[in-house]
């Protein structure tokens, strides 16, 4: 054989071989690698677009629903598959009412899919669908819808354009409410043109869990009425009022106004602008409004606006500390009774001031009241008096009661931004500063805290967790969970307890908050008015804490008014709102009356 033929032949084989050999390689990819091969080519050609779950819902403890969902659109378009680009802009630009410039950059961008607008309603939504364009994808999807508007603003919270929580419960409670998006699949040539008479694959979406809370709508109405109007009269920076069960810390009403509209939360109240009421008829205040506020807001920086807005939302009864005042006497009356170094009998002497040190701090009556016992000086908030309680237990015994009574710790409350207590470190504190601590000045905590410690002093002696949720239930109504609140540690005996609850129902039965006395119904409660810092400038806080029946409390209210004009003394203008929503709620909360011990004397 010729060496020419050897090498042909040699060709050959070669030839033959790398044949098999892909022939071999072609059928193990397309019998045994069939699936996987499969698989990757439908991904490649699959377009896939989300479908946003239903969000739980939020109701009220007796089922009426605070926080909904309406059903809205998204639109989309679809660069492939466009064929009329002109007739695409010009019709979005007039549904969506968006200018040419942004529509037309996002129809002629060139990606898979472009969101031209999120939550466009439903109306509009099925407009569009009727033109029948190629390319427009219009998606069916949710959007967080709050029937009572401004109703609880600050406690309810509110959600994003990608339906997560924002502030309030919503974002404590994102978990529970948020369910799992579904997908919508469809298949598409290698142009990415969707292929016809194929069906679209749907991954359906899981619907959130509804969310039960403590808050009552009714009692919230009574308290925003309340609030709204003493802010009005009094022409207050803000009002914070709460309303708890002192036995297991449920929150039955919780507002700080001025509230917000949930369902527009990013547009500023006319409050937050800085427009104010200078007694113009309604139309005229609305047309400065329009034309003087909304210049401002025009003219804020983002970083002012922002600023604007964290303010509005900001939550007063959770995220802000105050000199409690008076209303703080409660801590060192229920520590100075626990410790035994006073009784209700014991007497004192009350010149108009208290000399500690060198420092001479007067009482609210300068020519002093005399002789009195401690049930009289708590009757009339005589601060000598409470001073001297307050020296008699000491700086270590005083702070041992204040961290028994929970007041170095947070609440625990199931709201975001809880703030702490600001207080003294306890070896800076001498005579004069231990004076001052002891009626309520020289250091800051949160309204939730006072009323929270309150409750806890007045309740037997039990600590309690303020909290709102109460159960979480799938969209069928079957319980998921439900919340448990540890009960918290003995911080107060009976007896003390006792006595104190007997000691504050003699404050409204005679004594400063004689404004929220209600006749029937056995009211203890306790007054405070305390200046602001820096001090001299003639801005005060006016508050009320009080609590029925005395004998036996089921509900705690705390009023805390913010820089009131003109008269600003917490048992002439604080009390008389505590018992505006204590005579709205008693009632309804089926409170009986009972004779008080004044009431049954005469």
């Amino acid at each position: 054989m010729s060496f020419h033929r050897r090498k042909i032949l040699l060709i050959f084989a070669c030839c033959m071989a790398a044949l098999l050999f892909l022939i071999g390689r072609l059928g193990y990819l397309m019998i045994m690698k069939s699936e996987y091969y499969t698989t990757l080519a439908e991904d490649l050609h699959e377009r896939e677009r989300s479908i946003k779950a239903a969000r739980g819902r939020i109701l009220d403890r007796g089922g009426t629903v605070l926080a909904d969902n309406r059903t809205v659109c998204t639109v989309s378009v679809i660069h492939s598959q466009i064929t009329d680009a002109e007739q695409v802009i010009e019709m979005l630009c007039t549904e969506l009412g968006m200018d040419e410039e942004t529509v037309r950059a996002r129809v002629e961008k060139n990606s898979s899919i472009e969101r031209i607008k999120s939550n466009v309603d439903k109306e509009t939504g099925d407009a569009i669908r009727s033109y029948g364009l190629d390319g427009v994808k219009v998606d069916e999807d949710y959007k967080r819808y709050y029937p009572y508007e401004s109703m609880a603003s600050k406690v309810l919270g509110f959600t994003g354009a990608d339906n997560q929580g924002i502030i309030g419960l919503e974002v404590r409670y994102d978990e529970v409410l948020s369910g799992t998006p579904g997908t919508i699949l469809t298949l598409t040539d290698a142009r990415g043109i969707e292929i016809e008479d194929t069906a679209e694959t749907r991954v359906e979406p899981a619907a959130g869990n509804d969310l039960t809370i403590s808050l009552d709508y009714n009692i919230q109405q009574y308290v925003e009425q309340a609030a709204y109007k003493v802010l009005e009269e009094k022409q207050a920076d803000s009002v914070s009022i709460i309303v708890m069960n002192p036995q297991n810390g449920e929150i039955y009403a919780m507002t700080n106004v001025p509230e917000f509209d949930l369902n527009d939360p990013y547009t500023l109240t006319e409050f937050y602008i800085g427009t104010q009421d200078s007694g113009e008829s309604d139309e005229d205040a609305e047309t400065a409004l329009s034309d003087n506020g909304l210049d401002a807001v025009s003219s804020m920086t983002n970083e002012e606006l922002q600023d604007a807005l964290n303010r509005m939302w900001r939550n007063g009864c959770i995220n802000d500390t105050y000199e409690p005042g008076s209303t703080f006497k409660i801590i060192t009356a229920a520590a100075g009774l626990e410790e035994g170094v006073v009784t209700l009998s014991d007497t004192f002497y009350c010149p108009g001031y208290k000399l500690v040190d060198d420092r001479r701090i007067r009482c609210h009556k300068t020519a002093g009241h005399g002789s009195e016992t401690f049930l009289e000086a708590a009757q009339n908030s005589y601060n000598p008096v409470f001073i001297e309680v307050g020296l008699r237990l000491g700086v270590d015994n005083y702070f041992k009661y204040f961290d028994q009574f929970g007041l170095n710790d947070k609440t625990g409350i199931d709201l975001p931004g809880e703030a702490a207590t600001i207080m003294h470190k306890k070896e800076n504190v001498g005579q004069v500063e231990l004076a001052t601590i002891s009626f309520g000045q020289s250091f800051q905590i949160t309204p939730i805290q006072l009323i929270t410690t309150a409750a806890s002093i007045v309740n037997g002696g039990i600590r309690i967790t303020p909290h709102f949720a109460v159960s979480a239930s799938d969209s069928d109504g079957t319980l998921t969970e439900v919340y448990q609140y540890e009960e918290g540690e003995r911080i107060l005996s009976e007896e003390t307890s006792e006595t104190m609850r007997y000691l504050l129902e003699q404050v409204v039965d005679g004594g400063s908050g004689k404004n929220a006395y209600i006749e029937g119904y056995r009211i203890g409660g306790k007054t405070a008015t305390s200046e602001t810092l820096p001090r001299g400038q003639g801005k005060y806080i006016s508050s009320f804490v009080g609590f029925a029946p005395a004998d036996d409390p089921q509900v705690i209210c705390l009023c805390v008014i913010n820089n009131p004009q003109g008269t600003y003394y917490g048992g002439t203008i604080a009390a008389p709102v505590v018992k505006d929503v204590f005579e709205n709620i008693l009632p309804y909360l089926g409170i009986e009356k009972s004779l008080s011990e004044k009431e049954t004397a005469e």
